[in-house]
């Protein structure tokens, strides 16, 4: 198996960010309340991933190691107005959603962990490799976490009505439903990780 494939599969399942490494509670239990939410949040930590992952691997070298947090948390911070600024002008319906929950990506762990751990250590290529296996880790289990709550909480998924609002349990839409939800994907996670 190639480095570079081993580097992109690894966020995925073997270091998930939320499944494995547990990072990211934060945004993983507040904007799950739907799949379209899950993955929009998930989809906006991808992008500043990826494109802070190769910035901090492109100046690595010329960041001195006694500001080296801060650098990278301005970069990050670039990042994430960028795509503050693109959904609250491209998707203003889902920004409002998500509100809050976008700036705080700047210091998310899973952002600045990768950051520190890979990005600051590799080449560029590997870089965003790994930016992209950990988003797409991290967009696939918002997505799910979501879809799960959407589907017990509303009966929906995508904002499709699967089954009639007279069924729904609203606890998963609220945030004990996040709570149980996560557990039980975790378990489930656990559970197939020990096969």
């Amino acid at each position: 198996m190639s480095n570079a494939f081993k580097t992109f599969t690894n966020g995925l399942l073997k270091e998930n960010p939320t499944f494995v490494l547990v990072l990211g509670m934060c945004p993983t239990l507040a904007t799950t309340t739907s799949a379209i939410n899950g993955m929009s949040m998930g989809l906006a930590t991808m992008f500043v991933l990826v494109c802070s992952n190769v910035v901090i691997s492109m100046l690595k070298n010329l960041i001195p190691d006694k500001v080296r947090i801060p650098a990278f948390i301005v970069v990050i911070a670039s990042f994430v107005t960028l795509v503050q600024l693109a959904m609250q002008a491209y998707v203003p319906a889902i920004y409002d959603v998500l509100g809050l929950f976008i700036p705080l990506i700047v210091v998310n762990c899973i952002v600045l962990g990768r950051a520190e751990a890979f990005a600051a250590k590799n080449n560029v290529g590997l870089s965003a490799l790994d930016g992209l296996g950990m988003g797409l880790g991290f967009t696939m289990a918002l997505t799910l976490l979501g879809a799960i709550r959407e589907f017990l909480g509303a009966g929906s998924i995508f904002g499709f009505q699967i089954y009639p609002e007279n069924y729904v349990n609203l606890i998963f839409v609220l945030a004990p439903g996040a709570f149980i939800a996560l557990a039980y994907l975790l378990a489930i996670m656990n559970k197939l990780q020990k096969k």
